[in-house]
C-alpha cells in the first residue's frame, strides 16, 4: 500500500500558477542591461541571435554600447560553471533561472510565414520553440520593438512591452503648478505686502516642494511657489533674463526655477514653441558668473533612421545640422543687441573661450561637470539609464537642466511613458532641490499654435 501511494505522489501534477518564461529581444538588453533580474521568479531565455546582435553594438560610446558590454559580463559572470544552454539561476532572492536559447526549429516557423530571413524572425522562432518545448508552461515575448510585438501576435505568440520604469499614470503626470480660484483678497494682498506667508493660510496639509502657483480672486492674481525650507508660500515676480522676458505665468515660473539658486535640478516639459530651450538658455547667461562654464546639449538622433555617418564632411559638419536648433536659441537672444554692442560680443567671446559649449550630449562624457550650467535639450530622446547617468556625474555648483516634449519621440524604442524625461518627472518631485514645470501655451507663432493644437 505503501508503495502505491509513493507512485502517485510522484506523478507529474502541472501547477496550478506555473512560473512563466520570458523570452527577451535585443532591444530589451539595449534599454536596459538588468532588464533580466526585473521579471521576480519567473524564468528568462535570451536566443542566441540577440547576442550575435549585442556583439555588434559592443563598440562605441553611446549608451547602447554600454548596455551591451554590460550584459555581456553579467552574463560571462552568471553563467561561471555553467554551459549557457541550461537552466542557470539568477543571483538574488527570489529571482528565476536563465538560459540562452540555441536552437530556433519550431513548430511554426516565421521566416517562411513572413518571407524573409532576419533577425527578429529567427528570435520569434526562438520563443515558439521555448512554447513547444515547455508547453505547461506561459512563454511570452519581451521587446521593445512594436513590429515585432505585432508580427509575434498574429501568430499566437504572446508579447509585452518592457514595462520597468514606465510611467503608469501618464495622463497624471506631474505638472508642477496649480491654478488656485476664489483666492480671498486678503492673502492675495499679504503675499504682494509681505513677499511670503506660511503655507498653512492656504492649505491644510504640505504642498509639494518648489511648486507653482497662480492664486486668482475677482480682482487680482499672484504667482507664487512653495519654498520646502522655510515652509513659506513665496511670490514669484516676473523677472527678464539676458532681455528674454517671459510672456506668461508658466514661462515665469520656468525662469524663477532655473534662475533659483536653491534649486540644482530642473525639468521643464511642453510642446514645440513654449519656449523651454530658450527660457533655460537665457537664464544660463544672466548667472554665467555663478559657473564655470555652461554646456548646452542634445542627443543626436538621426532622423528617418539614418546614421549620421551618411552626411558629408568631417565629424564636426556631420553633427552640426543636429545642433542647429541650439544655436537658433542663441542667436535669438544674441540678436536682441546691435553686433557692436558689449553684450553682442560677450556672447562671441564666451563660445570662443569654450565658456558657452554647443555639443552633442555624447560629447559630455568623461568631463568634469562640477560648477557647470548643464542645459540638456530634446531630453525625450533619453533612456532613464542616460538620464541617471547625467545626474550622477554632477559634481559641486552644478545645476542641471532638462527640457523636451514627452510626446515627441523620434527614438524608435522609447514613448510617453518609458523616456527619460518622464520617469524623471515622475520619480523626483517633491525634492527641495527638484523644480518641474510644463509650459502648455505656445509663444512661438500663432502659426504653430495652431499646428500643435489642430495637427
Amino acid at each position: 500500500m505503501a508503495k502505491r501511494i509513493a507512485l502517485k505522489n510522484t506523478k507529474s501534477v502541472t501547477p496550478k500558477n506555473p512560473k512563466k518564461i520570458f523570452v527577451l529581444d535585443t532591444s530589451v538588453i539595449l534599454f536596459d542591461h538588468n532588464a533580466i533580474k526585473n521579471f521576480q521568479e519567473h524564468d528568462v531565455a535570451i536566443p542566441i541571435t540577440v547576442l550575435e546582435e549585442l556583439d555588434n553594438f559592443k563598440k562605441g560610446n553611446d549608451t547602447i554600447n554600454f548596455e551591451a558590454r554590460e550584459f555581456i559580463r553579467y552574463l560571462d559572470q552568471l553563467s561561471g560553471e555553467y554551459t549557457i544552454n541550461e537552466w542557470i539561476p539568477i543571483n538574488g532572492k527570489g529571482r528565476g533561472k536563465f538560459k540562452v536559447i540555441m536552437h530556433e526549429k519550431a513548430s511554426v516557423d516565421a521566416q517562411i510565414i513572413f518571407g524573409e530571413r532576419k533577425a527578429d524572425h529567427r528570435i520569434l522562432n526562438a520563443a515558439m520553440s521555448m512554447r513547444d518545448q515547455f508547453p505547461n508552461r506561459p512563454v511570452i515575448l519581451v521587446s521593445k520593438d512594436v513590429n515585432l510585438r505585432l508580427k509575434s501576435k498574429s501568430l499566437n505568440m504572446p508579447a509585452e512591452d518592457y514595462e520597468t520604469g514606465k510611467i503608469k499614470d501618464l495622463e497624471n503626470l506631474y505638472a508642477g503648478n496649480t491654478t488656485i480660484e476664489k483666492v480671498r483678497a486678503s492673502l492675495i494682498d499679504e503675499l504682494y505686502a509681505k513677499g511670503a506667508v506660511p503655507y498653512q493660510l492656504l492649505f491644510k496639509i504640505k504642498p509639494t516642494a518648489n511648486h507653482y502657483y497662480i492664486l486668482k480672486n475677482e480682482k487680482n492674481t499672484v504667482l507664487c511657489c512653495y519654498n520646502a525650507n522655510n515652509e513659506m508660500l513665496e511670490k514669484v515676480s516676473k523677472i527678464s533674463a539676458h532681455g528674454i522676458k517671459p510672456r506668461n505665468a508658466e514661462q515665469t515660473f520656468a525662469m524663477h526655477a532655473v534662475m533659483n539658486p536653491a534649486v540644482s535640478l530642473v525639468t521643464i516639459q511642453g510642446v514645440a514653441g513654449t519656449g523651454k530651450t530658450l527660457l533655460a538658455l537665457a537664464a544660463a547667461l544672466e548667472q554665467k558668473t555663478n559657473y564655470r562654464q555652461i554646456y548646452l546639449a542634445r542627443p543626436i538622433v538621426p532622423l528617418n533612421n539614418r546614421d549620421i555617418g551618411f552626411l558629408p564632411g568631417d565629424i564636426k559638419s556631420k553633427i552640426n545640422p543636429y545642433m542647429e536648433p541650439l544655436w537658433d536659441n542663441l542667436k535669438l537672444i544674441q540678436n536682441q543687441w546691435k553686433e557692436t554692442d558689449k553684450e553682442f560680443q560677450k556672447i562671441n567671446d564666451m563660445v570662443q573661450q569654450e565658456k558657452l559649449l554647443v555639443t552633442p550630449l555624447a560629447y559630455i562624457r568623461g568631463r568634469s561637470l562640477s560648477n557647470i550650467m548643464f542645459i540638456i535639450d530634446e531630453a525625450q530622446n533619453l533612456t532613464p539609464l542616460e538620464v541617471k547617468t547625467i545626474i550622477t556625474r554632477a559634481g559641486e555648483g552644478t545645476k542641471i537642466v532638462f527640457t523636451g516634449d514627452i510626446n515627441q519621440i523620434d527614438t524608435p524604442y522609447l514613448d510617453a511613458q518609458s523616456n527619460g524625461l518622464s520617469y524623471l518627472i515622475d520619480r523626483i518631485k517633491d525634492n527641495p532641490i527638484h523644480a518641474h514645470i510644463t509650459l502648455s501655451k505656445g509663444e512661438r507663432s500663432d502659426l504653430a499654435n495652431l499646428a500643435n493644437t489642430l495637427l
